[in-house]
C-alpha cells in the first residue's frame, strides 16, 4: 500500500497490487513494485478533464519508475546507519526521509500515527504502524553468487532523493534548501555466511592481532558513494538545439545554499571526497569554475595543487584545506580531465584517478559489521565504519558518473575481500571471470536506471562498464540514446516533471480549477500552434509532388511550381521553429521554472514585434496566466 492522495475531487488509496521479488537481504524479502489501482474513496459526482490527467501523470510514473519496499527491511538507509537506528521503532520512524519517496502521500496516515487531531487519544497511535510502508525509488539487485571459492550474497542499491527532483535539462544545480538535482546513494553490498542464501559459509581468514580466526558468522561489508548536480545555480534551457544554452549565476549567491547541502553530507557520511568530471574547455568550463570557487569560498585556507601530463595542462586539480579548522574543511575537491586522459577508448586510464584518491580510500575505509545471535532485535556487532564519502559529478550526473562509481566499487569489493582473508594480497574480485561479467552487468544496469530517470534513455558508455572496452557497438548506441534524449528532453519531460512534482508534493492540485480544464490545455496562440501543422503538410504535399507522375503530354512545370511552393513553406516553417525553439519546447505545466517562464515570454514577445506575424499573435500565454505564475514558479511547499 502506497496510501492516499488527494486531488481535485476526490481522494484516493494507492494500492500495490502485484509485486516482484527481487531476493533476500539477510532473511528480510525486497520487492518492486510491478502494478497499483487507484481506489476513490467516494463516488465522483462529476467529470474533471483535469483530475484525469492527474491520474494518468501519477500512473504512469508509479508504472515506469522503478520502486521497491520491504515489510521488514529498511532499504531506504545504509547498513552503516541501520547499525545507528532504534530497532525498536516502527520502520517508517526508522527511514531516511530523503530516501522515503511516499511520505507525503502518507501524510495523512503519519498524522494520524503522531495522535494529530485526536481529542481523546493522545501519543502515538501503534496500530497504523504497520499501514505506513516506506517505498524507495531507485535500483536494486541481490544475487547469491561465489567470488572464487567463497560464497556471497552481492547486492547493489542506489536510493534516489525525493528533494529536487526532476528531468535532465529542467532540474539542475541547488536549491535554496541545499537540494541538488539528480541525487543518488549507491550501497554496494557484500554478505558472507547469509544463511538465507544457501550457499553455505566461509570460514574466513580474518587477521586479528596477527592471528588468524575462523568463524561462521554473518558478516555485512558495504561501501556507499553519492552523485549530485554542482552545488551552484545553473541551468540549461532548451531551446531545441542540440546543446542548451548555459546559464550560471554568480557564486556568491549560492554560498547559504552550498552551506546547507555540504553541513548535511558531512554529518551523514563524513569528509566528502568531490570527484569534478566536467570538461575544462568550452561551455562546461563555466561549471567547473563555479564549483572550485564554492570550495575555496567554504573551505579555510585553501590550498591548491595541479598535475598536467602530455594530454592536458590540468589533469588533476586539488582545491582543500592546507589544515582543518571547521567542518567545512572536510571537503577535498579533486578536479579530473575525464575527457582528454580517457579520448580515443582509453578508457583503462581512468584509473589515474584511482590513484590520486587512494589515499583518502584507505582512510575513509567502509563498514563491516558481524550478527550478534542472541540479540533478538537482529542488531549487528560493528568492526568498522565508512568515514569518508566520493561524491562525484560530470554535467548530467550520469554518464561519466557511472564509470567512475563502477571503477571504486570494484575497489573496495576487492580490498573488503582481502581484509577478510577471502583474497589473497595481490589478487582482484575481477580474476574470477564469471564474478567480473556479473558485476559489470548490476553495475551496468544500475547506470541505465539512473540514466532513464533523469534523462529517459538508458546510459551511455555502458558497453566499457559491461565489457572493459569501449566498442563501435557502443557508441553507435550511445549515437541512438543521444538522439533518443533530444527528443524526450524537448518534447517529452514537461508531464514527466509534472509527475514527480505532483507524486512528492510540491504541487498542489487547487479546487479553483475545477471543471475548467486551465491547466494542461496549451494556451499559445493559435498561430503559433499551427505551424508545426504547416510544416508536417508541407512535407506530405512535396512528398507526393516528388511521387506524381507527370502525363507525357503534359507541361511538368506545374508541379514543379507546386513543390517549390510547399518546398518554401516547409522551410519557412523550420526556420521559424528552429529560432523560436521556447515557443515549441514541452515545458512542465504545474511548476514551471522561472527561467522557463521568462525566456518564453521573450521570445513570444520578438514574435509580437513581428511585422508579419505580430498582428496575428495575440496576447495569450502558454498555459501561464498571470495569477498563476507565484506558485507555477516554485510550487507550493509541503509541509512535514
Amino acid at each position: 500500500m502506497i496510501v492516499s492522495y488527494l486531488l481535485l475531487i476526490d481522494k484516493y488509496i494507492i494500492v500495490i497490487t502485484k509485486a516482484q521479488p527481487m531476493g533476500r537481504i539477510k532473511g528480510h524479502m525486497v520487492y518492486k513494485v510491478i502494478a497499483t489501482e487507484f481506489l476513490p474513496l467516494r463516488e465522483r459526482a462529476l467529470h474533471d478533464p483535469d483530475e484525469d490527467t492527474y491520474l494518468h501523470l501519477l500512473k504512469t510514473l508509479i508504472k515506469s519508475g522503478p520502486m521497491y519496499f520491504s515489510y521488514s527491511f529498511d532499504i531506504t538507509n545504509s547498513f552503516q546507519r541501520q547499525a545507528q537506528s532504534d530497532p525498536s521503532q516502527p520502520l517508517w520512524q526508522r527511514a531516511d526521509e530523503r530516501f522515503f519517496w511516499n511520505r507525503f502521500i502518507q501524510s495523512d496516515l503519519i498524522e494520524f500515527a503522531n495522535g494529530a487531531g485526536l481529542r481523546n487519544q493522545g501519543g502515538h497511535q501503534h496500530g497504523a504502524d504497520p499501514f505506513i510502508l516506506p517505498v524507495m525509488f531507485g535500483m536494486m539487485r541481490i544475487t547469491l553468487t561465489r567470488i572464487k571459492a567463497t560464497p556471497v550474497n552481492f547486492a547493489l542499491i542506489t536510493r534516489r532523493s525525493r528533494h529536487r527532483v526532476g528531468t535532465r535539462y529542467l532540474t539542475r544545480g541547488i536549491d535554496d534548501q541545499g537540494h541538488v538535482a539528480n541525487f543518488n546513494e549507491t550501497e554496494q553490498i557484500v554478505i558472507l555466511n547469509d544463511g538465507a542464501g544457501g550457499l553455505g559459509g566461509f570460514a574466513g581468514g580474518e587477521q586479528q592481532n596477527g592471528r588468524a580466526t575462523e568463524h561462521h558468522d554473518v558478516q555485512v561489508m558495504s561501501y556507499v558513494q553519492t552523485r549530485g548536480s554542482v552545488p551552484v545555480y545553473w541551468a540549461e534551457v532548451n531551446n531545441l538545439k542540440y546543446i542548451p544554452s548555459l546559464q550560471v549565476r554568480g557564486v556568491e549567491t549560492a554560498v547559504d545554499a552550498a552551506k546547507r547541502h555540504f553541513d548535511e553530507q558531512i554529518k551523514v557520511y563524513g569528509d566528502n571526497w568531490l570527484v569534478n568530471l566536467v570538461n575544462q574547455r568550452g561551455r562546461e568550463d563555466q561549471v567547473k569554475q563555479a564549483y572550485e570557487q564554492m570550495v575555496r569560498i567554504l573551505v579555510s585556507n585553501p590550498g591548491e595543487a595541479t598535475q598536467a601530463d602530455y594530454l592536458t595542462s590540468e589533469k588533476i586539480h586539488i582545491v582543500e584545506a592546507s589544515r582543518r579548522h571547521q567542518e567545512y574543511d572536510r571537503l577535498h575537491y579533486v578536479y579530473f580531465d575525464f575527457h582528454n586522459e580517457t579520448k580515443g577508448l582509453q578508457w583503462h586510464r581512468s584509473q589515474i584517478l584511482l590513484n590520486q584518491l587512494l589515499d583518502g580510500l584507505e582512510k575513509g575505509q567502509y563498514f563491516r559489521g558481524v550478527d550478534m545471535p542472541a540479540d533478538a532485535q537482529g542488531r549487528m556487532e560493528v568492526r568498522n565504519q565508512q568515514s569518508a564519502v566520493v561524491r562525484t559529478n560530470c554535467m548530467d550526473c550520469l554518464d561519466r558518473t557511472n564509470v567512475v562509481q563502477t571503477m571504486l566499487g570494484r575497489w573496495a569489493l576487492t580490498k573488503q575481500l582481502q581484509d577478510v582473508g577471502a583474497l589473497r594480497p595481490g589478487e582482484s574480485a575481477d580474476d574470477d571471470t564469471t564474478f567480473k561479467v556479473l558485476f559489470r552487468n548490476v553495475w551496468a544496469d544500475n547506470a541505465d536506471v539512473v540514466s532513464k530517470s533523469y534523462s529517459g534513455t538508458g546510459a551511455l558508455k555502458t558497453d566499457f562498464t559491461r565489457t572493459g572496452e569501449r566498442t563501435r557497438a557502443g557508441m553507435v548506441q550511445d549515437f541512438n540514446n543521444s538522439v533518443a534524449r533530444y527528443v524526450k528532453n524537448n518534447f517529452g519531460d514537461g508531464p514527466r516533471q509534472d509527475a514527480f512534482d505532483l507524486f512528492l508534493g510540491t504541487y498542489l492540485p487547487s479546487t479553483d480549477s475545477i471543471g475548467s480544464n486551465r491547466v494542461f490545455k496549451d494556451q499559445r496562440p493559435p498561430l503559433i500552434q499551427s505551424i508545426p501543422y504547416a510544416l508536417a503538410a508541407s512535407v506530405f504535399l512535396v512528398l507526393v509532388a516528388s511521387l506524381a507522375r507527370p502525363q507525357p503530354d503534359g507541361n511538368a512545370w506545374p508541379l514543379r511550381l507546386f513543390s517549390l511552393l510547399w518546398l518554401g513553406v516547409g522551410g519557412w516553417c523550420m526556420h521559424f521553429i528552429y529560432n523560436h525553439g521556447m515557443l515549441y519546447v514541452n515545458w512542465p505545466k504545474l511548476n514551471t521554472p522561472r527561467w522557463a517562464n521568462e525566456g518564453y515570454q521573450e521570445v513570444l514577445g520578438s514574435v509580437r514585434k513581428d511585422k508579419l506575424l505580430g498582428p496575428f499573435v495575440t496576447r495569450h500565454e502558454r498555459g501561464l496566466s498571470n495569477a498563476r505564475l507565484g506558485h507555477m514558479e516554485e510550487g507550493k511547499k509541503r509541509i512535514q
